[in-house]
């Protein structure tokens, strides 16, 4: 493909803070509580509330957690997310990069970063399999604020979503199948997906219905019934309802109901970060074992294994060919 070298590729996740400081979680849970893609409360309620309350509050308590599962080289989110567009890189031999919609490295950075290596347009990645409002639209808002402060703005577009494309859903099964290997299989496989506010769904938003997709062709996949399967929403915040069921609930239920051996899988979540490190992995560990769980298996997400790559490049490529 001749103009390929003048096509690049913008791998976007949700962001993470630079430092496992208070200062640095301040930083980052400001500009994203700000989003009215993730809040919408009226302005005048919500930010008092935020920088009174919530993040004097929630700064030291989420720094800690940090500290917790800080890597070496730094946020797991962006280890994990700079080893992505690495390999991406090599497997697609265009110019790759990677854009936060909040914290660094910033959307307008990782576009013009692309444009200064001679891109003319760009394929967006947004790391979500399932559509959010939350989510997804929140990239394309972020793309557009980057775009006015851009005196040369590049043809794009964006993946939309890859809830059901067969390459995640072999992806997604084969760590099951791996850690099944490793550790034997469990009784049951539960898939635990990032919450939003019932509301969202309710006007509109198709999050519920790609979660449950993914979930139903998983289990195809596995061949797992709905006796040895099932899938939750986690980390809600707030008082109002988010979706259901919710996890933390749930695994307080399976102990009762006779399931004394789990899988925990958390497919919207391309890669380990804190939600699944120390929400799911230890949080929701001890949880489940003190209500008479007795063996707990976190699987972890696909990150920057071969076959995420391969499904990365199939979606790169698709548009690729489409666009020549």
């Amino acid at each position: 493909m001749e103009n390929q070298s003048k096509t690049g590729v913008l791998l976007v996740n949700l962001g993470t803070p630079d430092e496992a400081t208070p200062k640095a979680i301040k930083r980052f849970l400001s500009q994203f509580l700000h989003d009215k893609r993730v809040v919408d409360m009226t302005r005048w309620v919500w930010c008092p509330l935020l920088h009174g309350v919530i993040l004097p509050i929630r700064a030291p308590k989420v720094a800690k957690l940090y500290q917790g599962v800080w890597m070496s080289e730094g946020s797991p989110l962006m280890v994990f997310s700079r080893r992505q567009a690495s390999k991406l890189k090599q497997s697609l031999n265009v110019p790759v990069e990677l854009g936060m919609t909040y914290g660094n490295p910033s959307l307008l950075s990782g576009m013009q970063s692309l444009l200064e290596q001679g891109v003319e347009k760009v394929i967006v990645l947004p790391l979500y399999p399932q559509y959010s409002a939350t989510t997804t639209a929140a990239v394309v808002d972020g793309l557009g604020k980057a775009f006015k402060q851009m005196t040369v703005v590049p043809s794009f577009e964006v993946i939309g979503d890859y809830h059901d494309h067969p390459l995640y859903i072999k992806a997604l099964a084969d760590s099951v199948r791996e850690s099944w290997r490793e550790r034997g299989e469990s009784e049951y496989l539960l898939c635990s997906y990032h919450g939003i506010p019932k509301r969202f769904a309710d006007n509109g938003d198709v999050y519920p219905q790609h979660c449950e997709k993914t979930t139903e062709l998983l289990a195809q996949e596995l061949g797992l019934g709905s006796d040895r399967m099932g899938m939750t929403y986690q980390s809600r915040f707030g008082r109002e309802e988010w979706l259901q069921p919710y996890t933390d609930k749930t695994l307080e239920q399976l102990p009762k109901q006779g399931i004394k051996k789990l899988d925990i899988l958390a497919p919207a979540f391309s890669v380990d970060c804190l939600e699944t490190l120390e929400e799911l992995s230890e949080e929701c560990c001890e949880l489940y074992k003190e209500a008479g769980g007795e063996s707990f298996n976190y699987i972890p997400c696909l990150n920057d294994g071969d076959k995420h790559i391969e499904l990365m490049a199939s979606l790169v490529n698709a548009r690729l060919l489409n666009g020549e």
